[in-house]
């Protein structure tokens, strides 16, 4: 199974981004999670989704500024980025833990417990700065 992130790119503080995780090789139901790793510093978690979409989580430091949907359709997660700041440069990486379960996924995601995810997609560089 894979992940295939993108969507990052340059941006401007208080700008906008949008990223892509695909996960259409996945065959069952999966949570989604978003982690980041900045230049020198540990990875961290961001924000998950459940796979019904209904049941979502952010770490404060993107509260209210980023938003996670997902498309079951397209088999797409989506993290919306907005009132972005010059902390958020960072490579972005969506994930997801052997078994898909969104408790997991909450648990990883929120106690920035990168180890737990099994599945990674490659990342996506996002970068802010005037």
């Amino acid at each position: 199974v894979q992940l295939q992130a993108s969507g990052g790119g340059l941006a401007q503080p208080g700008g906008s981004l949008r990223l892509s995780c695909d996960a259409s090789s996945f065959t069952d139901g999966y949570a989604i999670g978003w982690f980041r790793q900045a230049p020198g510093k540990k990875r961290e978690g961001v924000s998950c989704i459940s796979f019904e979409g209904g049941s979502y989580f952010y770490a404060d430091s993107v509260k209210g500024r980023f938003t996670i949907s997902r498309d079951r359709v397209k088999s797409k997660v989506y993290l919306q980025m907005n009132s972005l700041k010059p902390e958020d440069t960072a490579l972005y990486y969506c994930a997801a833990t052997e078994d898909g379960d969104y408790l997991e996924t909450l648990t990883a995601v929120a106690g920035d417990q990168p180890d737990d995810m099994k599945y990674w997609g490659q990342g996506t560089l996002v970068t802010v700065s005037s």
